[in-house]
């Protein structure tokens, strides 16, 4: 996916110092992580449709939460609709960044509200530190991140397990917290960084987000992206990442809240 296709869109974002690059490869890096995953599945596709993306997950378990696009301009809306419509997929999420009011505004006359909203995270990996030594973060598969994420076990099943990177984070010896990462074109995507109820506010979660950028600086990756739950935006701008404004997940109005995926 062509970055500049991203750039524009980021400019007309709330507050200052909004970095487009960084955004386009964000965007890039989570595109190729979705055509990753559904290179993992039977019958799913990522379709690079005029002025919009959408990853298509027509079979479970992946059907319930990883249908979702990129929208990127009005007249890609239809499209969108008719990919899905074609797969049976009735319930989608269609992505798009708050700071483009005329692309709000226009799926918002459609029926569509938004279900669920991100923050677009960013940052350049020259001076990312190691995570702190007294936390035990180490690599694992795929198999585990999916028992500590309480995801389904043959969620993505065929995933190269090669392509994504799952570090994992113990306390008294348990696992307790994972993430992943994907590379895409000198970005790392990080990804579902999640933390065990009992195990929260003991700096574990950062250890992993510091584990994961500093494996990608080391593999020569210059920038890092992500996007955060309000919940964790507090943990993730204490490791240097920057505030790209928030993407907001619109379902139309025929899905219930549940239709807002995976990211």
């Amino acid at each position: 996916m062509a970055g500049r296709r991203y750039h524009d869109l980021v400019e007309v974002g709330r507050g200052p110092g909004l970095n487009g690059d960084l955004y386009a490869r964000g965007m890039a890096t989570l595109v190729a992580s979705w055509e990753e995953y559904a290179r993992g599945v039977d019958g799913a596709s990522v379709l690079r449709l005029p002025g919009a993306t959408a990853a298509v997950f027509a079979r479970e378990p992946e059907r319930s939460g990883d249908n979702n696009a990129l929208l990127e301009r009005a007249e890609a809306v239809a499209a969108m609709e008719a990919a899905y419509a074609e797969a049976g997929v009735e319930r989608f999420a269609a992505w798009v960044h708050e700071g483009d009011s005329v692309l709000r505004a226009a799926i918002e006359r459609r029926g569509y509200t938004v279900v669920e909203a991100t923050r677009a995270m960013a940052t350049e990996l020259a001076g990312v530190a190691p995570p702190r030594a007294e936390i035990e973060v180490t690599r694992a598969g795929w198999s585990e991140y999916l028992r500590v994420a309480d995801l389904p076990a043959g969620l993505v099943a065929g995933v190269d397990p090669d392509a994504f990177r799952v570090v994992v984070g113990r306390l008294d010896g348990d696992v307790v917290a994972a993430g992943i990462s994907y590379d895409h074109a000198g970005d790392c995507g990080i990804y579902n960084v999640v933390t065990r109820e009992h195990a929260r506010r003991r700096g574990i979660g950062t250890a992993i987000t510091a584990a994961l950028l500093h494996d990608a600086r080391e593999r020569g990756c210059q920038t890092a992206s992500l996007q955060s739950t309000p919940v964790a935006e507090r943990v993730y701008a204490a490791v240097g990442f920057r505030d790209l404004g928030r993407i907001l997940e619109y379902a139309p109005r025929v899905s219930r809240p549940e239709a807002a995926g995976r990211s």
